[in-house]
């Protein structure tokens, strides 16, 4: 049994709208529950890494490098002839859990299905956040949200039941804020299939974000790879004073290390002020780990942690916790080096605000109004949001709400649409105890359902369309038309106490520090820096209990998945065919491929298959797949949604949009390329964004550089993923023109050694050869000519 506590089941038939009455009846505070399924088996972990550090001749070890290899799936033989080199090894990996949200649980489940299993290897849960559209209030939205994806939570929950997967049901909260209250604990190594799972690493454990086809991996039993990442060290000190929080300072990191500076690298944080800050704040700096792109953030064992698991129930996970951490595992070893050490004065953090448009973008508050003016936009928000998955905790809306306690004493509403989604139904139904949602809509405040909402696009919007605008939020991410559809919507993040404090003023160059709000009555208002509470004093209340799921239920293998026939939202997967069959007269050569475009810049996963209203496709590659890349930029002519097509007929058009030349590739029987800038694939870890490209006969991406998740979702659909040796050779191959691979033969042949060329032909005949590079394992080129990962599962296992 997992640490959930145990509830009364609601059968599926039960996913229905719900009364708008919130009933404080069933509020309860929390009790010790049973973890015996979410305890890390640390005894063994100490075995197994006993038997990696004696092979790496015990030399210091980074508490990252311990949570690794002590998960190592056969630590004595998986190690190579050099042991394990940061950067280099590829590690085979045994993940304890494995959690999944509504969006991207519809594809991984139906490839899970494919694989012919009654059960899943390790305990999974999926949780129904992503679909669950703001547009009113909790209540309604929830409604409505029951109404028009019934189909999805239908299907959703039925697999569960056969297979023995806890389900969240829609209403109970946001993936990562549930992680972190009910199954993280320290030092576990787990997978979820969304970017921002880092955010359970505020609990000292490695949470890793993934396509679906990798927790398909951990779910069939099968081993998960993983490059060994390099380790960056962040040394703290100081103290964080007035108005700075943590929040703060990873948006100060990300400045620093931009969007790509930690991919293929974990952060480890360590120095005395790790352990004065909470372990929700914590949280909150390992979530926006996901926007430097690294693989994931972690901490060591902390009295906050501590207390944090004994205040969700979790005792028994604090009691082993505190036994393994006395045995040295859950912290790095004295002596332990770094890739790269940042050292970081917490006494010198400001607030800051990062964007728009860019999660890296950072500039302290102190220069913001300069900043606003250097740019020449308007001095105004528009709206202020706070919560998701970053910003939710208990400690983070107690200080909001000590902000709007003083804003109405001085009789201030705030000046602006003021949204607040609470990130798990435990903090709502804890706020509303506390009176905390009450002082929030006294001064203005919208709460919304327990669910991602405005921070993934699920925000009806009404006012400000294709009209130049600004927003505040404590959010993660802040891509263009990201939050409301309107790509000229500035989405400024920062911490939710700047946030609520703006919302008063209406002003973006609102400083609270320095700053004050004139009153009807002629006077100044100014506020004073905030205060909150870690932990609630009377413990946390469950609230609604019909949301939670039965803990570590048994598989039901009479259930029926609930798929409709003629569904528009679910569609059973068909495997992908191997490049290299009899139609291939290349060999192991990748096909003669025909290049689609030059992808120009930024291009992220929100570029490659966009969410907001196509959300409601994600379980049906078919129609999803219409959303191709429909917001890249053509590096020629510089349009977007635009494509050529320079094999067109008479009753064909040249031009066309990315998907529509896609399709007719896929009519042809075309196999075709990309060739993309940058940082491809930055941001969500959604696998549609290779599902996609691969679903219209993709099987080539050459790349100035690639996003980590990105690249692995590619890898495992069978899409090889090249990197420019000479990244001006980027600007040599356009639409059109032939594109063959030299060398990978050599590659699939077992010579790893193997250079991998491109021949490229023009459409004028020019011939010429570029070097490339590649990050494929032996395992990820049997993938590859499998046709994809689950082939080559699916092969194994029968």
């Amino acid at each position: 049994m997992h640490c959930a506590v145990r509830r009364v089941k609601r059968p599926a038939s039960s996913l229905r709208p719900r009364s708008s009455h919130r009933s404080l009846a069933t509020h309860a505070s929390q009790v010790g529950k049973d973890c015996s399924s979410i305890t890390p088996p640390y005894p063994q972990l100490l075995k197994n890494l006993a038997l990696v550090r004696e092979r790496l001749n015990n030399r210091p070890l980074t508490l990252a490098e311990k949570i690794l290899y002590s998960h190592l799936f056969h630590p004595t033989s998986d190690l190579g002839a050099n042991g394990i080199v940061r950067g280099e090894t590829y590690l085979q990996l045994r993940p304890e859990r494995v959690a999944m949200q509504d969006a991207s649980a519809q594809m991984a489940l139906l490839q899970f299905m494919s694989a012919g299993l009654g059960r899943t290897a390790v305990p999974t849960s999926i949780h129904c956040d992503h679909l669950i559209q703001a547009i009113t209030g909790a209540d309604d939205d929830l409604n409505k949200s029951l109404v028009s994806n019934q189909e999805v939570f239908d299907f959703l929950e039925s697999a569960a039941r056969k297979y023995g997967i806890e389900f969240w049901k829609p209403g109970s909260g946001i993936i990562h804020q549930i992680v972190l209250e009910n199954y993280a604990a320290p030092g576990m190594l787990m997978l979820g299939t969304d970017s921002h799972t880092p955010n359970a690493g505020g609990l000292g454990l490695l949470a890793i974000g993934v396509g679906g086809a990798d927790a398909v991996d951990a779910m069939t039993g099968t081993p998960w790879e993983l490059k060994a990442p390099q380790v960056v060290g962040i040394h703290l000190t100081g103290t964080l004073n007035n108005w700075a929080t943590p929040k703060d300072l990873i948006l100060y990191l990300a400045g620093k290390l931009t969007v790509k500076g930690g991919t293929g690298r974990i952060l480890e944080y360590f120095g005395p002020s790790v352990s004065s800050q909470s372990c929700t704040g914590l949280a909150t700096v390992a979530n926006m780990g996901a926007e430097v792109g690294a693989t994931t953030s972690t901490f060591p064992y902390t009295s906050s942690m501590r207390a944090y698991l004994h205040a969700t129930g979790r005792g028994p996970v604090a009691n082993a916790a505190d036994e393994a951490a006395a045995q040295g595992f859950l912290s790095a070893d004295p002596g332990a080096e770094y890739d790269e050490i940042i050292e970081v004065n917490l006494s010198n953090i400001e607030p800051t605000i990062n964007g728009p448009f860019t999660p890296d973008l950072a500039t302290p508050l102190s220069k913001f109004g300069s900043f606003i003016k250097e740019q020449g936009w308007k001095d105004e928000i528009s709206a202020s949001l706070i919560g998701s998955c970053t910003n939710s905790s208990y400690e983070d809306m107690t200080r909001v709400a000590d902000l709007a306690r003083q804003a109405k004493a001085a009789g201030l509403t705030s000046k602006v649409p003021f949204l607040c989604t609470p990130g798990s139904e435990q903090i709502r139904a804890t706020m509303e105890r506390d009176m905390v949602t009450e002082v929030l809509e006294d001064v203005g405040a919208t709460v919304l359902a327990n669910a991602c909402g405005p921070c993934i696009g699920q925000w009806k919007r009404e006012d400000k369309k294709e009209e130049e605008n600004a927003i505040l939020t404590s959010f993660n991410r802040n891509f263009k038309s990201r939050n409301d559809g309107n790509r000229l919507t500035m989405n400024f993040l920062a911490s939710p106490t700047i946030v609520t404090a703006m919302a008063f003023s209406g002003k973006l160059s609102f400083n609270p520090n320095t700053d004050s709000i004139p009153l009807p009555s002629g006077e100044q208002f100014r506020f004073t820096a905030p205060s909150g509470m870690d932990l609630p004093s009377t413990g946390f209340t469950a609230g609604d209990a019909s949301y939670y799921p039965p803990p570590t239920p048994e598989p039901q293998p009479g259930t029926q998945v609930v798929i409709k026939e003629d569904s528009q939202r679910l569609e059973v997967l068909q495997p992908f065919s191997s490049h290299f069959g009899a139609g291939n007269r290349r060999g192991l050569e990748l096909p003669t491929l025909k290049v689609l475009m030059r992808v120009r810049g930024k291009c992220t996963t929100d570029h490659i298959s966009a969410a907001g209203p196509w959300l409601k496709y994600k379980g049906h590659l078919t129609n999803i797949s219409e959303n191709l890349l429909i917001t890249a930029v053509n590096d020629e002519g510089g349009e977007v949604n635009v494509a050529f097509d320079h094999d067109a007929n008479s009753a064909e058009s040249k031009t066309d949009t990315i998907p529509g030349v896609a399709k007719r590739f896929k009519a042809r029987h075309q196999p075709w390329a990309l060739i993309v800038d940058e940082n491809y694939g930055e941001g969500s870890a959604r696998e549609h964004a290779a599902l996609q490209p691969r679903f219209y006969g993709c099987a080539l991406i050459i790349a100035r550089s690639f996003a980590r998740i990105h690249e692995t979702n590619l890898k495992k659909q069978g899409v090889l993923p090249l990197w420019f040796a000479d990244k001006n050779d980027y600007g040599r191959i356009g639409a059109g023109d032939l594109v063959e691979t030299v060398g990978l033969a050599g590659l699939l042949r077992g010579y790893p050694d193997t250079a991998v060329h491109v021949r490229v032909t023009k459409p004028d005949g020019d011939v010429f050869e570029i070097l490339t590079n590649h990050t494929m394992s032996s395992d990820q080129l049997r993938w590859l000519e499998a046709g994809s990962a689950l082939n080559h599962i699916r092969s194994q296992i029968s």
